[in-house]
């Protein structure tokens, strides 16, 4: 394998590393990286089809990536404006003090905002959990997408 090829490869490794790390793009890297191996082998492998499904499954983590704690929140019952207060907060705050930041951040906004809506308790936490059980588990969602296209390439590549 050429060192171009390694690469793209190196970067569809990372992005099982970016899945998990903040603001590191992994779902990005990982279609990145399956294009730019496909194009310096001379679109000989993988085939087009498999191509595809690894595209589609990188650009899946992607959709999960952004939207994962938002539609958890949303199905928890949060409103929109609730939602885009704990986005700007988890921000904010994963800049200041990292992943737990991030988290504590939207769940803390998630019920200050609900209760301040709503002045309800019980309600606040609910939501709150929603939102925070939901960006956890898009994490856990976007790791298993990601290391399932790097398997599938490892596979294509040494097999």
């Amino acid at each position: 394998m050429d060192p171009l090829s390694w690469f793209f490869f190196g970067l569809v490794a990372l992005g099982v590393a970016g899945s998990v790390l903040p603001l590191v793009p992994g779902g990005f890297l990982s279609v990145v990286g399956v294009v730019g191996y496909w194009w310096s082998t001379g679109f000989a492998e993988p085939s087009p089809l498999l191509v595809v499904v690894l595209v589609g499954v990188g650009l899946l983590t992607m959709l999960v990536d952004y939207f994962g704690g938002a539609i958890a929140a949303r199905a928890g019952g949060a409103s929109i404006i609730t939602m885009g207060a704990a986005v700007l907060v988890g921000f904010l705050l994963l800049v200041v003090a990292g992943p737990v930041g991030f988290i504590v951040g939207i769940a803390g906004t998630v019920f200050a905002v609900e209760f301040a809506q709503h002045a309800d308790t019980e309600r606040g936490l609910r939501v709150a959990l929603y939102a925070t059980v939901g960006v956890l588990a898009s994490t856990a969602v976007q790791v298993v997408l990601t290391a399932s296209v790097f398997l599938v390439l490892a596979f294509v590549v040494f097999i």
